[in-house]
């Protein structure tokens, strides 16, 4: 396959769908061409990225409906990463912003050429089922239940009154995202490095320890506390459906969707809703993205068609909004329906 690199690398660069097929054999075989679109990554833009794909599908029945596959956020980008061709992702999704260690990884592997879309913005919803355990969290709270050396100290907290005593005397038990997932990500940004740096000695710590910082802040423990669900966040859903003690930690999407068995946790006296997703009130408010390789547009087909697709649809009374997505602000999806129209790719410095 190694042989195969240069040959595919040159073959992407052919302008025409029709040279990528003629330097790769016939449409469905081989590394070298591909007649469907391919996206890896977020399980938390998998719905949103799912109905693009079937509203694609439907208006274009012609051709082979997109590929889905949900492998978490750095997953996906790692593929998406590997460089350029047709044994390679076309498009990378992610409940966050790719990294410039990731970016630059791209460039190395020949994926030059990179758009990047916020597609809309999702939050991370701290939920119980219907009638279950019901708390105001804040960070500080979660970090101080969740950590696995509050503050660099021991972590003894068995119950949530342990944490504070306005809260339940019920076991701590959360069901979360794994390491690998954007969520966990934006679990540990927006709320747990948030709750840690209310203690001025660990934002003390940043400055002169980065690691370190990272480390206290952002671990979380793993005496049974916290239980990875993996990259199912409807997995998620139904534990917490089956034991009213327990907290889940998901896409606000998956909230939305399963308004009758899950209820949202307050964060900072904040409801995550969508409004107050969209004003960025709700501390775990995020944006989400999507990423294309610019080389892949006019050699897979429907690339462009299915970017389009995305455009129609994240519109504020659009179709992805129904299932749980909030829309960006105005200038913002202004300047990502640009992004599409004209191909924009970005640099280093826009990651920086």
């Amino acid at each position: 396959n190694t042989l195969m690199k240069p040959i595919q690398t040159a073959c992407f660069a052919a302008i025409s769908a029709l040279a990528l097929t003629a330097c790769g054999g016939d449409a469905g075989g081989g590394g070298g061409s591909r007649d469907s679109i391919r996206a890896v990554g977020s399980s938390t833009v998998f719905p949103f990225a799912k109905m693009v794909a079937e509203s694609f599908a439907r208006s274009n029945p012609d051709m082979k409906s997109p590929l889905i596959e949900s492998t978490g956020s750095g997953g996906g980008i790692k593929l998406f990463c590997s460089g350029v061709g047709a044994d390679t992702p076309d498009m990378a999704n992610a409940s966050r912003r790719m990294k410039l260690g990731e970016f630059e990884d791209c460039q190395e592997n020949g994926v030059t050429d990179v758009i990047e879309l916020q597609v809309g913005l999702d939050g991370i919803a701290f939920a119980s089922a219907q009638g279950g355990i019901m708390m105001n969290l804040t960070p500080k709270i979660v970090y101080e239940a969740l950590a696995a050396s509050p503050y660099g100290g021991e972590q003894t907290n068995e119950t949530w009154a342990d944490v504070d005593p306005s809260l339940p005397d019920e076991p701590i038990l959360v069901y979360g995202p794994p390491s690998t997932s954007g969520t966990r990500d934006a679990l540990k940004e927006l709320v747990l490095e948030v709750g840690c740096d209310t203690n001025a000695e660990m934002k003390a710590l940043k400055e002169t320890d980065e690691d370190r910082h990272a480390q206290l802040c952002t671990e979380v423990r793993a005496d049974g506390a916290y239980v990875d669900q993996g990259e199912q966040d409807n997995l998620i859903v139904q534990k917490i459906g089956n034991n009213d003690k327990a907290v889940g930690v998901f896409g606000y999407s998956y909230l939305e969707e399963n308004a009758d068995k899950v209820q949202g946790l307050p964060m900072n006296g904040v409801e995550p809703t969508y409004e107050n997703i969209s004003s960025f009130e709700y501390p775990g408010a995020r944006p989400l993205y999507v990423y294309v390789k610019k080389a892949h547009v006019a050699a897979i087909p429907g690339l462009e068609g299915f970017l389009q697709e995305w455009v129609k649809m994240w519109k504020k009374d659009g179709p992805l909004a129904q299932i749980g997505l909030v829309a960006s602000p105005d200038d913002v999806m202004a300047a990502n329906e640009k992004a599409v129209t004209e191909l924009t790719t970005i640099s280093a410095d826009d990651l920086k």
